[in-house]
């Protein structure tokens, strides 16, 4: 009885509690919480709004503009106030730099960017994107509130434009389109409401001079989209309006665009809506810590239309053998050659690249000597070691642009103008004359010497968020296989992917020497009980 027993207590000690402590460890280790479930109910279901058309002010016949302005201001005072102390009024705001480049002011007004440089010189094209009326040179007033454009944000009708090249001007009798006519402003005034993805999407999703240039993950696609495009926008989905996540209190919209922002603030996050944990599993969830919720539910991006990857400045200019400008197209149909911008390389369903990102950013200002090659034009803050950083997922947008090559800082171009022989780049093509302007009305200096250099700018993705079944998987970046996600982002050790050939072969000899040990202690124990 005995040795039954011990043979017993033998197995059990030898093979079955090693092989139960291996299935417990893969059964649980691989088993998953269930998601918390969430319910979310759009804004624009639960908040009320006034029928416009009821008003008698609005009656009136509108001659310009600004007249439909003073007509909204006088209902709603004090608005005006809010309005131009925000940034989409004046295009920069009061920032600390990081690495103790002190406060400066900065934003679209005055930033550059390797798309088309700068806003600055460019006024009539650039500003049609301000939240104003007419912002043509220096000398717009940025105090008078009649030169706040209401409608471009709370249009309902989808009838309002301005037109392409009037600084921020709808069109006039004088100077109307079939593709911008006259707006009817009694119409669009008797018709306003909370901002609509469309109005949001008139300037964002066309930045750069086109559908999805910029960003990557903002397009007009999501206006009307699936869930596999944005599960939040889609139509079939939550149908979410931009102003659902950016919550807007006084005119302040939450969110910020590194593109032009820099400090860790006043920031549309996830967690406004979602919990810290939303996996109901402590493995997943103990990831957002260090990695950003975006990383694994954002796996591509540009996943209707394509989004400009690269901009090579460089080679714009050509012009055929008659003398006229010239327009090559890739196999895709999207432009890949422009003589008034140069060679374009468009990608969509695109992988984005990694970097630690702590919410900061620093930006190449005016008079900044180029010291490295590529030059960041705007560069994310941030470090394992950092405790407010997170892996996020990143659209890098990579081109060459022109730079002042005696004083080695980037230069502005003056690339818009409405007419020939004004020295705008896209009309006269003509380097030294465009950039010698651009820099004079950005009051800069500039040595009449220029050459082009390889710049990069950085765009985090925050939209075109995927469905669960579609998010990157443990495998995606736990792994040593050079196509896994993070196998280029160092300073960190990752499970799965790193290791040390010496602490590696020193475990598995200790665990071979283990099991050798108890396979003869075993025998010897047998062939003892046998003697």
């Amino acid at each position: 009885m005995n040795n039954l027993l011990q043979r017993i207590t033998t197995f059990l000690v030898v093979l079955a509690l090693p092989a139960l402590v291996i299935f417990a460890t893969i059964h649980f280790g691989n088993k998953r919480g269930v998601p918390q479930e969430f319910e979310y109910q759009n804004r624009a279901d639960i908040e009320k709004e006034a029928d416009h058309s009821e008003f008698e002010i609005l009656q009136q016949e509108f001659k310009r503009p600004q007249d439909l302005t003073a007509a909204c201001l006088s209902c709603h005072n004090k608005r005006d106030d809010e309005l131009m102390a925000s940034a989409h009024w004046k295009w920069e705001r009061e920032t600390n730099l990081p690495n103790g480049r002190g406060k400066v002011s900065i934003g679209k007004k005055n930033l550059i960017n390797n798309y088309c440089a700068s806003a600055e010189s460019n006024n009539g094209s650039c500003m049609r994107c301000h939240i104003g009326y007419g912002w043509e040179d220096k000398s717009f007033d940025f105090n008078d509130p009649t030169n706040i454009d209401c409608v471009v944000c709370h249009d309902n009708t989808n009838t309002y434009k301005k037109r392409k090249g009037g600084a921020g001007m709808p069109s006039t009798a004088d100077n109307a389109s079939a593709e911008f006519p006259v707006p009817d402003y009694n119409y669009v005034a008797q018709n306003v409401g909370k901002p609509l993805k469309e109005n949001c999407g008139f300037c964002h999703f066309s930045g750069g001079g086109g559908n999805n240039v910029k960003h990557g993950d903002l397009e007009e696609a999501m206006l009307d989209c699936s869930r596999e495009i944005d599960v939040h926008m889609a139509k079939s989905g939550q149908d979410m309006s931009c102003n659902d996540c950016h919550l807007t209190e006084r005119h302040n919209i939450t969110g910020r665009a590194y593109s032009v922002s820099s400090e860790n603030n006043n920031r549309a996050t996830c967690d406004h809506c979602h919990s810290a944990t939303p996996h109901n599993d402590k493995v997943i969830d103990s990831h957002n810590h260090k990695v950003a919720c975006q990383t694994c539910h954002i796996p591509i991006y540009a996943k209707a239309n394509p989004t400009v990857m690269y901009w090579d400045w460089s080679v714009a200019g050509r012009r055929d053998e008659n003398g006229n400008p010239i327009t090559e197209y890739d196999v895709n149909h999207k432009y890949s050659y422009l003589s008034i911008k140069g060679h374009f390389v468009w990608d969509d369903h695109v992988k984005p690249e990694y970097f630690w990102f702590n919410g900061t950013a620093d930006h190449y200002l005016y008079g900044d000597t180029i010291t490295t090659v590529p030059v960041q034009i705007n560069t994310l803050m941030g470090n394992y070691e950092d405790a407010d950083s997170k892996i996020w997922p990143v659209k890098v947008h990579r081109g060459k642009q022109a730079y002042d090559s005696v004083y080695k800082e980037i230069v502005n171009v003056k690339v818009f103008a409405e007419n020939k022989g004004e020295g705008a780049f896209w009309e006269d093509l003509r380097w030294d004359t465009a950039i010698e302007l651009g820099m004079k009305y950005a009051d800069r200096r500039y040595s009449g010497k220029y050459d082009f250099v390889a710049t990069e700018m950085y765009w985090p993705l925050n939209h075109q968020v995927s469905p669960k079944e579609q998010t990157l998987q443990c495998s995606d970046c736990h792994t040593r296989n050079e196509e896994g996600r993070l196998a280029n982002l160092a300073g960190f050790y990752l499970p799965g992917r790193d290791y040390a050939k010496g602490v590696d072969y020193t475990g598995i000899a200790l665990i071979i020497i283990s099991l050798l040990g108890v396979l003869i202690h075993t025998v010897m124990r047998v062939i003892a009980r046998k003697h």
